[in-house]
C-alpha cells in the first residue's frame, strides 16, 4: 500500500468514527471533550454531544445554552479543540477548530429537530455558572431563546491510533487534508 493511501484510509477511519458518533448514541465519538480557553486564559475542558460531522464542510457541530461559559469564552477566543478517546480501534482523535456560534434565527430550523426531553438542557435563571446558595436554586427554562449552535471549522484533524506500531498523522484544512505522518 502507497504511503498517500495509507494517509487516506487513516483519514477516512477518522471520518467513519466522527459520523459514527452521530449517528450511534452509545458510539465513543458521540461525546468528545470540548476545549476553549476562558476570557482570562485558562484553559476549560468540558463534554459536549456531537450533534453533527460534515466532512466536505469540514465542520463538525455541537448544541450548547447560549449563557454558558464556554460560549463567552469563545465569544473572546473563537477557537476550540475536540477531543475524542475511541477505545475499540484505539484511536485519538484531535479536531482543531475555529467556531462560529449562532443562535436565533438562524438556528430555529434545527430547535424544531431537538426531541422535547432534551430541550432542558437550553436555558436557566439563573444563567449558567452563577452561584447558588443550594444545589437546586435554579430554574431549567427549556427555551428556544438559549438554544445556540457552535459550528466547529476544522482547521486541523491529528490522529494518533494506538496498535503495533502506533502510528500518528496530522492533516490541514490548507493543505486540501494531504496529510502527513508524524511521530506518535
Amino acid at each position: 500500500m502507497s504511503d498517500t493511501k495509507a494517509l487516506s484510509d487513516f483519514l477516512d477511519l477518522g471520518w467513519q468514527r466522527l459520523s459514527r458518533g452521530v449517528a450511534d448514541k452509545r458510539a465513543a465519538a458521540r461525546h468528545p471533550t470540548f476545549a476553549t480557553v476562558s476570557p482570562d486564559g485558562y484553559p476549560e475542558a468540558r463534554t459536549v454531544v456531537l450533534r453533527g460531522a460534515d466532512r466536505v464542510a469540514g465542520t463538525a457541530e455541537v448544541h450548547t445554552d447560549g449563557g454558558s461559559d464556554k460560549v463567552r469564552s469563545l465569544a473572546v477566543h473563537p477557537f476550540a479543540q475536540l477531543h475524542i478517546w475511541d477505545v475499540k480501534p484505539k484511536l485519538q482523535i484531535r479536531l482543531s477548530t475555529s467556531v462560529d456560534i449562532r443562535s436565533g434565527e438562524d438556528v430555529r430550523h434545527k430547535w424544531s429537530r431537538v426531541p422535547d426531553g432534551s430541550r432542558i438542557a437550553y436555558g436557566a435563571s439563573p444563567t449558567p455558572g452563577t452561584p447558588i446558595p443550594r444545589a437546586d436554586a435554579y430554574t431549567k427554562l427549556a427555551t428556544e431563546d438559549w438554544f445556540t449552535v457552535l459550528t466547529c471549522k476544522i482547521d486541523q484533524i491529528e490522529l494518533m491510533q494506538l496498535v503495533d506500531p502506533h502510528r500518528r498523522a496530522v492533516f490541514k484544512a490548507s493543505d486540501n487534508w494531504a496529510g502527513e505522518w508524524r511521530v506518535p
